[in-house]
């Protein structure tokens, strides 16, 4: 029967000998013989013996140089096994060159520790957080919350990061100033639709305001070409992502089978169901998903009413849509009483006319 290798008796007597009388340099040479030995033993080792190893690196970590401390965290950091107080310690220093290996590379880490330096620590910290292999939700908020420019394109960058819709609404307000953060948001596989539309519909006014500023005697043929530019970006498949997707082929389905009406509309803007409810008001109105869109994210809440009286829509599945916009684009309340009215005075042939003219606005350019 094998033995697990252990620390053995003259080591720990160095130890204690090295805390009570040794120099700086000696304390750095047992750590580099404890370290050793860990590292070589680690996938052996019990987790007692883990435990012991972890009482002794913490003793001296206290008592050695921050360039020590480094080669400790280089060492300790891609270990499945490392031990788990100093991997803790480790990642709460100050010192980026200690805490950074740490806070990018060790799976040992939990994710309390993650949240709790990226809350208190440096930007540098945050920066070694964000490329780490896996980011939770949680860890994320706070990256894109607390982080400055490199630390957010970093998280964005990060294809194993979990962005939240609530990081990604701010994402797009932010990518408004940024166009490069605006490419990295582009290709996120994640991004809610209604999000996607709402970044170009922001990154076409950036784009716009600085084409414009180079060329004042174009402004209008600029102006005309970047709303080209949106509208293709709008239709193209890569917009697409495999939620909307599913959506739209869901609600074909209900619509096919004489099962879509008002009350599931309603459902679907309470919930925030942009995908659904958008093309539930396209199938009804029986105009494309793209023109809806096109519709819902750009307009005013008047653009909203013709697209409803088209589809028939009753005033409470209209005033469901008019909240669920305000929400999703993070806009000023609509004046829902004087909202009404006009939706009550607009006739229908009226708004056919009006709807006919926006869609042959919106297929002018060409493909």
């Amino acid at each position: 029967m094998t033995t697990k290798p252990k620390p053995n008796e003259s080591l720990l007597d160095e130890l204690e000998d090295t805390l009570a009388h040794g120099t700086v340099a000696r304390r750095v040479e047992t750590l580099r013989k404890v370290t050793d030995l860990f590292v070589e033993g680690t996938a052996d080792f019990a987790d007692d013996q883990v435990a012991l190893f972890d009482d002794v690196f913490e003793c001296l970590i206290d008592h050695i140089e921050t360039s020590a401390r480094a080669l400790l965290a280089s060492r300790l950091a891609p270990l499945d096994r490392a031990p788990p107080r100093t991997l803790h310690r480790l990642a709460d220093d100050d010192a980026i060159e200690v805490a950074g290996p740490v806070l990018s590379k060790s799976e040992r880490l939990d994710e309390a520790a993650l949240i709790r330096t990226a809350e208190t620590k440096s930007q540098a910290h945050l920066l070694a957080i964000s490329i780490r292999r896996v980011l939770s939700r949680a860890v994320t908020d706070i990256l894109l919350r607390r982080g400055n420019d490199a630390v957010v394109h970093s998280t964005v960058s990060n294809p194993g990061a979990d962005l939240s819709e609530r990081s990604f609404d701010a994402l797009v307000d932010r990518a408004a100033l940024d166009e490069n953060l605006a490419a990295c948001l582009a290709l996120q596989p994640n991004l809610p639709r209604h999000l996607y539309l709402k970044l170009v519909a922001k990154a076409s006014a950036t784009v716009r305001t600085r084409l414009e500023a180079a060329n004042p005697k174009l402004a209008q043929e600029v102006s005309s070409a970047v709303r080209t530019a949106g509208r293709r970006a709008r239709s193209s498949a890569v917009a697409l992502t495999s939620q909307t997707e599913i959506a739209h082929a869901l609600v074909r389905s209900l619509h096919a089978d004489g099962r879509l009406d008002d009350r599931l509309l309603v459902q679907f803007t309470e919930q925030r169901k942009f995908d659904e409810a958008n093309a539930a008001v396209a199938a009804m109105a029986n105009v494309p998903v793209a023109v809806a869109e096109s519709i819902m994210i750009e307009s005013r809440a008047e653009g909203v009413m013709i697209l409803a009286k088209v589809a028939g829509l009753a005033w409470p599945a209209v005033e469901s849509i008019i909240r669920m916009r305000d929400e999703l684009a993070g806009s000023a309340a609509t004046d829902l009483v004087a909202s009404k009215a006009t939706y009550e005075r607009l006739r229908r042939s009226t708004a056919q006319q009006v709807l006919r003219f926006h869609r042959v606005q919106d297929t002018a350019a060409p493909a």
